[in-house]
């Protein structure tokens, strides 16, 4: 537990406040559960629509068949990010990506985030004020849409 200062704030900031995040609310950092949550409904969702369109095959055949349900997320994570600035299951986790410049992240940014989240490692690579990789390259990060 962090000592308090003698003005009774706390010695140690909370996720985000070095960035000048507000501690609580919209724009605030998302949780943990809340970016898992999102990712697990975001996997699932382009799972449903993978086999929908291309057939169970997706799910135990090898080829072309077997990177339909990453391209099914990689095209849903662009297109709603650029768009509405979360994917399908970010946006039912109440989260988002937000710009630290405060600018709309745009399809350029949306592409290469994606684009990040599908090669794994730079989504797991975790710094300071619980950004990732991708985040720290490109200025945003993931916060709560409430």
């Amino acid at each position: 537990m962090a000592d308090d200062t003698t003005d009774g704030t706390p010695d140690e900031p909370y996720p985000g406040q070095r960035i000048g995040l507000p501690e609580t609310g919209r724009g605030s950092l998302a949780s943990w559960f809340a970016r898992v949550a999102a990712l697990i409904l975001d996997w699932a969702a382009c799972m449903i629509l993978a086999v929908a369109v291309f057939g169970p095959g997706v799910l135990r055949d090898p080829g072309w068949k077997a990177w339909m349900v990453l391209a099914i997320f990689f095209v849903e994570s662009t297109v709603l990010t650029a768009l509405i600035g979360s994917s399908f299951g970010q946006y039912v986790a109440r989260i988002g990506i937000f710009s630290l410049d405060g600018r709309p992240l745009g399809w350029g940014r949306a592409v290469l985030r994606a684009g990040m989240v599908c090669l794994v490692l730079p989504t797991i690579v975790i710094g300071a004020d619980r950004r990732a990789l991708n985040d720290l390259l490109l200025g945003t990060f993931v916060g709560n849409l409430r």
